[in-house]
């Protein structure tokens, strides 16, 4: 029978060992080889060595189910309800609820950030690893878990250290964090990587609709694209940073690309082991246990020992007494010795360039900043978040706005390149450390609006009209900046006075405006994605002569037109015959 997700499991060594050896004998049982999509799979794949470097994790590497794939490959089943399942069906099936939001998460995606080509396979192999699907489908009609699913306590006891960063708000633990719901988002991930899959108008990491489409988006940071191995490596490590980690999501992935099928919801089969089994750590995921009743004091006047107490969120037991020596008396436990996270003192710039980009663009330099002790020695291995602050649509790489990166053995961190919006303005990013509390340090950015250095007309041919006519051509340029097409860029077209008067003119040439009335001056136009722009058509009036109009962008760039009014020439009378004498 399935092991129940409140059961403590307590293997041993020898259950690790016999799991490490079936994990390596079934790795060489089911290697897919290369897959339909032409993709070497994970058994063979080597992790490039910037694969985890972008942040700490989604689950803060908590630890995770180890169940294998049944070595058959699954075969669609009947739909949900036609009859008792068969054998086996439940472990290769996926909760209806469930799959339906992996599904939704991949349209999402598609639509949002369709370079990413996030399969909804991915979210199933990690929801199938992170919480059994769910605890196998237990949620309610709207995707919200029946109870909450927590992981242990990260508290550097077997585990990462880290300390609480949302007061006990997501996994009611006010000392240290814990994973959280179907999906097991750290509360520190989650504050920043929340979506509302569900439409309910909130963010909770209990719902599987908000979940997977989160994991959809952390997955697709960073510009990753998920269809080449190397990227889809990063992202899986950066989900959980281990080796087995990935091979075992991948083992699922393939799994679920040969066939699934859809199963009741709350009918899924209950993983059985974990990767911590055997360290001596409380089970995740987990419901809150409920205290147990005191017995009835035995006769004879002696006491019964007490139950124990009840079990905090996530399964971690409540805090033992303190050990004593041969004499009975306490002894203080050993302190834990302070994280890298504890020692940094302050942040410092590291040498960060003038931010400056043009609307639409990527900026060319990027943030760095460096953790420092307060005796200013580097600290390496802590992560630094970075945050767009203010209503601006300027993003990181990717469409975040928040960032997290571990600085490297000389105490930097290098945020992800900006990529400007449509917004112009100084826009602020703020550097902090992730799980302590120091100042931040904010950076300042500048977007400009779009800009041209270069105007040229597209034709030569000569621009003329008769009087009270209509010229035959419209007039056509093209802006670049720096050699580089110049889309978007706002311009003006105005038909001057002369050469040195840049004014309006009052007569000669004019374009209509939309109630057919004269105008002359065109304003708030633009150029197309070639960095094109395509005047409407000019018009004359009865005065004839030589006009100009006068076309300029952002970014100073001018060009001047020369338009021609003249009558129609007219032949000269033959001479008369002489007259007769």
């Amino acid at each position: 029978m399935a092991a129940q997700f409140g059961r403590r499991l307590r293997k041993g060594a020898a259950t690790t060992a016999v799991a490490a050896v079936a994990v390596a004998a079934l790795s060489a049982s089911q290697a897919p080889g290369v897959n339909d999509h032409g993709r070497q799979t994970a058994a063979d794949a080597t992790p490039s060595p910037d694969a985890s470097a972008s942040d700490g994790s989604a689950t803060g590497n908590s630890p995770y189910y180890t169940d294998l794939p049944p070595l058959k490959s699954p075969n669609p089943s009947p739909s949900a309800g036609t009859g008792p399942a068969a054998p086996g069906a439940t472990e290769a099936g996926i909760p209806a609820t469930v799959l339906d939001a992996y599904k939704k998460a991949e349209t999402a995606l598609n639509e949002a950030k369709p370079g990413c080509n996030l399969p909804w396979q991915l979210l199933a192999a990690i929801g199938k690893v992170e919480s059994g699907q769910a605890r196998g489908g237990r949620v309610a009609a709207d995707g919200t878990t029946l109870s909450p699913i927590l992981g242990p306590q990260l508290d550097g006891n077997g585990f990462a250290l880290i300390r609480d960063t949302d007061d006990g708000a997501y996994d009611g633990n006010s000392s240290y964090d814990q994973a959280v719901g179907p999906m097991q988002f750290i509360p520190s991930t989650w504050k920043w990587a929340g979506r509302d899959g569900n439409a309910d108008g909130e963010k909770d990491p209990n719902n599987i609709y908000d979940a997977a489409l989160a994991a959809g988006h952390y997955l697709c940071r960073f510009d990753w694209d998920l269809s080449d191995q190397n990227d889809l490596d990063r992202a899986i490590l950066s989900y959980n940073n281990s080796r087995d980690y990935l091979n075992l999501v991948m083992r699922w992935v393939e799994y679920y690309r040969k066939g699934t099928h859809e199963i009741p919801d709350g009918t899924g089969t209950l993983p059985g082991n974990r990767s911590d089994d055997g360290a001596g750590a409380s089970p995740s995921p987990s419901t809150p246990s409920t205290p147990s009743t005191p017995t009835t004091p035995a006769p004879g006047g002696s006491k019964p020992k007490p139950s124990p107490k009840p079990e905090k969120p996530g399964g971690g037991s409540t805090t033992p007494k303190p050990p004593t020596d041969p004499g009975g008396t306490p002894t203080t436990p050993p302190s834990t010795p302070p994280t890298n996270t504890d020692t940094v003192d302050h942040l410092e710039d590291a040498g960060t360039a003038k931010l400056t980009a043009m609307a639409g663009d990527a900026f060319t330099k990027r943030i760095s900043t460096r953790a420092e002790t307060k005796a200013g020695k580097a600290v390496g291995k802590v992560r630094v978040r970075f945050t767009i602050i203010g209503g601006t649509d300027t993003t990181f790489t990717g469409g975040e706005n928040v960032a997290t990166v571990a600085t490297n053995s000389s105490g930097v961190a290098v945020a992800p390149a900006l990529q400007a919006g449509e917004k112009t303005g100084e826009i602020t990013v703020r550097a902090t450390v992730v799980g302590r509390t120091v100042a931040g340090l904010d950076y300042t950015a500048t977007v400009t609006e779009r800009a041209a250095d270069a105007l040229a007309r597209t034709g030569d041919a000569a621009l003329t009209c008769a009087p009270g006519g209509e010229f035959a051509d419209q007039v056509e340029v093209k802006a670049t900046y720096k050699g580089a097409v110049a889309d978007g860029v706002a311009a003006t077209a105005t038909l001057i006075k002369s050469a040195d008067d840049p004014t309006a003119a009052d007569k000669g040439p004019y374009f209509k405006d939309a109630d057919g009335k004269a105008v002359r001056t065109l304003k708030a136009l633009k150029t197309d994605a070639k960095g094109l722009l395509k005047l409407p058509k000019l018009y004359a009036d009865d005065t004839t002569g030589t006009f100009l109009l006068r076309i300029s962008t952002a970014g100073g760039a001018t060009l001047t037109v020369e338009l021609t009014v003249a009558a129609a020439e007219t032949s000269s009378p033959s001479p008369s015959a002489s007259p007769s004498a």
